[in-house]
């Protein structure tokens, strides 16, 4: 019976790993709702001021703030919105596909990277590819605060600012549904006057609006639109969390059912051997009854 043991060690072993696995699903159930939650609870926020920064820009032509001036620096920025832990499918695999094309569609064009790592897997994969990492933050929990963005990203902001870098894009997984979560290299520096006006009137705000400015109109555009890029890096990280317990749920459930498909061909396989064990044993016994007999 020492094949029937090591089975049923295995179905143990197996029988544990499920009863994980479930349980990892039903937590990421739990934090997933409230992710959404949350990322649902931001988008009014990014829309809001991004609709106010299109006013004011509309209002003082004259003024362009540095966010919006294209240089023609050798660097771009790269902010990679990752998760800190795994076990979520290939949620972070098919992002990091993405970053790797954009990193080679830099290096071709004779251009170097800065890169702005939030989350564990992000910092880890452009440490190994060779990227140069201006800043990072991980850890931020299942409530990440502004607060701890703000520094890792103001060092890539600030780089733009004084021409360092020509463009900032900004990578991370976007939340489409429970089944499906798109991974998004988008533009987010230099901002465009006419994608911001046209997301203004796709949202229906597209009349023109002035302000009473204190102290001016200048410092008023200065600090929103540094408020405005900072929203757009917390919308993207509230969307990436959502997406990353929705491929956990997934993908834990995947495993939970592969489990209980592996423990019912070891307990078929397990009943097998026993069986067999079985009738052997009443072969040898009837066998020597006979020799006695006869």
């Amino acid at each position: 019976m020492a094949a029937g043991k090591e089975l049923r060690t295995k179905i143990k072993s197996v029988e544990n790993t499920k009863k994980i696995t479930k349980a990892m699903e039903m937590i990421s159930v739990s934090k997933m709702r409230k992710a959404q939650e949350r990322m649902r609870a931001a988008r009014p926020y990014s829309n809001k001021i991004r609709d106010i920064a299109t006013h004011l820009g509309q209002a003082n032509p004259e003024y362009v703030h540095a966010f919006m001036k294209a240089n023609d620096a050798k660097a771009v920025g790269m902010i990679v919105v990752s998760t800190d832990k795994g076990l979520c499918g290939g949620l972070n695999t098919n992002l990091l596909r993405q970053v790797t094309n954009k990193l080679r569609e830099t290096q071709a064009a004779g251009k170097t990277t800065h890169a702005v790592a939030i989350g564990s897997k992000g910092l880890g994969f452009l440490n190994r590819v060779g990227a140069k990492v201006v800043s990072h933050v991980t850890h931020l929990g299942d409530k990440p605060h502004l607060d701890k963005l703000i520094g890792p990203v103001k060092v890539l902001l600030d780089q733009y600012a004084k021409g360092e870098v020509s463009a900032v894009y900004l990578c991370y997984n976007n939340f489409v549904s429970t089944m499906k979560q798109d991974p998004v290299v988008e533009q987010l520096l230099p901002l465009s006057s006419a994608k911001m006006e046209a997301e203004t009137k796709a949202q229906g705000s597209g009349h023109a609006w002035d302000y009473i400015y204190e102290p001016d109109a200048q410092s008023v555009i200065d600090d929103l639109l540094v408020r405005y890029v900072e929203a757009l890096v917390f919308q993207a990280l509230a969307e990436n969390m959502a997406s990353e317990h929705a491929a956990r749920m997934v993908a834990m459930k995947a495993a939970t059912d592969n489990a209980g498909s592996v423990i019912g061909e070891l307990k078929l396989v397990y009943n097998k051997t026993r069986q067999a064990a079985i009738t052997k044993e009443l072969s040898e016994i009837v066998s020597g009854a006979a020799a006695i007999s006869g």
